[in-house]
């Protein structure tokens, strides 16, 4: 199949909900943490933003899963990738303590884009080859980021729009979305409230998470990919494994299995590494059994779509992200 928009329909659907979506300008409820701040007088939330988007990074990124990043051809050992065309957004509505992103989610770095400036990285990443544009940590300046897709629609930005989000959305915000994200990449990262307290300060993360990813299927229940096996449109619930979390990951993997459907397509992670402020009960990486048994109740479940990584990483594997240097994955 061949990857189509309505570019008319989008940009109607974005002048819908900002709309909607300017009061949060004056009192910010984007979020579940409803600070109510106002960021045209430059007052600050939780997650530290203005009324700009701030981008650490606009970059090729070719660790996604397959389906988004692209594919490497091991016959010729050259890549038929292009990459996942991926904006970094600074500040962060969650803060895991675990962050392997703190530098820009905790810390800040990046630079404040207008809407031109924001909707020209789009489109010269789509001029690269991306294969979409994938907005990473995008709800906390989503104001910004309708205004900036509203002039790139406009330009002829014609690549699948990821909305790259950690699953503390409200379900209300994502309904404004419909039409316009093309495909939705959730994490689904607690299932006890302890635990989201515990990491990430956030008691109803689970609740806020079950309503919006609840939304985000209604939307795109089914991934539908291209001819060359890359995603065109639907939803991958991500999930990472914690260091003796394993069960608390399982309760996540039911709640999808009864409540959605074990059609949708997973990602389960064994990537932890601990780094920033992980406390010392999580100061390891995940062990073998550990995640396998996380694998074990996926596939005792029936899910048919799974993106898997077969054993938790070796030391060596771990791509850190340095974001204080030009290519902070440092793919070569």
């Amino acid at each position: 199949m061949s990857f189509q928009i309505n570019k008319q329909d989008k940009i109607q659907r974005i002048d819908n909900a900002l709309e909607s979506l300017h009061k949060h300008y004056e009192h910010c409820t984007l979020c579940p943490r409803e600070c109510g701040i106002n960021r045209q007088k430059g007052e600050f939330g939780f997650c530290e933003t203005g009324n700009q988007a701030s981008i650490s990074q606009a970059m090729l990124h070719y660790g996604e899963e397959p389906v988004l990043s692209g594919y490497f051809n091991c016959k010729t050992g050259r890549a038929k990738r292009c990459g996942s065309g991926t904006l970094f957004f600074s500040g962060c509505n969650l803060k895991c303590l675990f962050c392997q992103n703190y530098q820009i989610s905790w810390e800040m770095q990046g630079k404040p884009l207008s809407a031109s400036e924001l909707s020209d990285k789009m489109l010269l990443l789509q001029q690269k080859g991306a294969l979409n544009i994938n907005l990473v940590s995008p709800n906390h300046v989503l104001l910004p980021i309708l205004e900036a897709l509203r002039i790139a629609y406009t330009k002829d930005l014609h690549i699948p729009l990821v909305y790259n989000t950690n699953g503390y959305d409200k379900a209300e915000i994502i309904k404004l979305l419909d039409g316009i994200v093309d495909i939705y990449l959730p994490d689904m990262k607690y299932f006890s409230s302890e635990t989201a307290v515990r990491y990430s300060r956030a008691p109803e993360y689970f609740l806020h998470a079950c309503s919006s990813i609840t939304e985000m299927y209604c939307q795109q229940p089914c991934l539908a990919l291209s001819d060359t096996e890359t995603v065109e449109s639907g939803i991958i619930i991500r999930h990472l494994i914690l260091p003796g979390q394993s069960e608390d990951s399982i309760q996540i993997l039911k709640w999808i299995a009864n409540n959605l459907s074990t059609r949708v397509a997973l990602s389960l992670m064994s990537q932890y590494h601990p780094c920033f402020k992980a406390p010392q009960e999580i100061q390891r990486n995940i062990s073998i059994s550990e995640y396998k048994s996380v694998l074990n109740s996926a596939y005792k479940l029936g899910f048919e779509t799974m993106y898997i990584q077969p054993e938790p990483f070796h030391e060596e594997e771990h791509r850190m992200p340095d974001f204080k240097k030009k290519d902070p994955f440092d793919w070569d």
